[in-house]
């Protein structure tokens, strides 16, 4: 340390001239040049605002594009060559909330080659337990029907379903969950590609004729997928209204008739 007349100073003196300082209330050391204190403290403000904004930059998420669910059905549908990869599609597509609630997925049951495809709604309990559509009370009494005219899913017929998972407690499904499965079960109908098809109950034909109403519509035959279509009342609602059986009746005989036309020679 120097003195104002440029001499140097004793040790023992510079010390004691900053101890007597420090008694004054001397607290800091000032520079050659003057110091900007609003600059100082605008510039550490700045600072502290940036440290505390870095984590939530690092922590905020990365925004993804927003998925359409039927569009990825209709890649994935159309990627499937045979039914085993459209099952394997249909069982790695995880935007339909039924797939979460569902003991298993409900793919088909029947001849792959047959010339009649049935076309149902939804699995129910019995389904979503064994894993094949129609084989509670309802399958049953689908089978007798079917047997009454000479066909059967063991030899003639290919079922499946418009959704191959179990809606909670049965109730019908959403028209979004119909949306996003359709593109299966289109491409399911054209890799089996049947003669023929019968839509059984509303759900059905909503999916493939974009009409409800299935007391109006049945026996009525129609066009779905570049197939004839024949819409049939569904066997749960034949337990529940027996009397309608007369009606199935006659749309039965009428299936068999058409099969027998296009069996015919010419």
């Amino acid at each position: 340390m120097e003195s104002e007349d440029g001499m140097a100073l004793d040790w023992h003196v510079a010390r004691a001239l900053l101890e007597w300082q420090l008694e004054m209330g001397v607290d800091e050391a000032l520079a050659e040049a003057p110091v900007d204190r609003f600059a100082v403290e605008a510039a550490a403000r700045e600072a502290a605002a940036q440290r505390e904004a870095a984590p939530a930059r690092a922590a905020a998420p990365v925004r993804q594009a927003a998925v359409d669910p039927v569009a990825e059905a209709e890649a994935l549908a159309r990627a499937a060559v045979d039914l085993p990869a459209l099952r394997a599609a249909m069982e790695g597509f995880d935007h339909c909330q039924l797939k979460r609630g569902a003991r298993r997925l409900v793919f088909a049951d029947g001849v792959a080659t047959a010339r009649v495809m049935v076309v149902g709604e939804a699995p129910g309990r019995d389904e979503d337990i064994e894993g094949r559509p129609f084989v509670g009370r309802a399958g049953q009494l689908l089978d007798r029907m079917l047997a009454a005219v000479q066909l059967s899913r063991a030899e003639s017929v290919y079922i499946t379903n418009v959704l191959p998972w179990r809606p909670p407690q049965n109730r019908d499904p959403r028209p979004e969950e119909i949306a996003m499965m359709l593109p299966f079960l289109r491409r399911h109908i054209a890799l089996v590609d049947p003669a023929l098809l019968v839509i059984v109950g509303n759900i059905s034909c909503q999916a493939l004729l974009g009409r409800r109403g299935i007391t109006r519509l049945r026996g009525q035959w129609t066009e779905a997928e570049g197939r004839p279509a024949l819409p049939m009342l569904h066997p749960a609602y034949l337990l529940r209204q027996p009397l309608a059986k007369r009606e199935s009746w006659a749309d039965l005989l009428s299936l068999k008739a058409r099969l027998r036309d296009l069996s015919a020679p010419g």
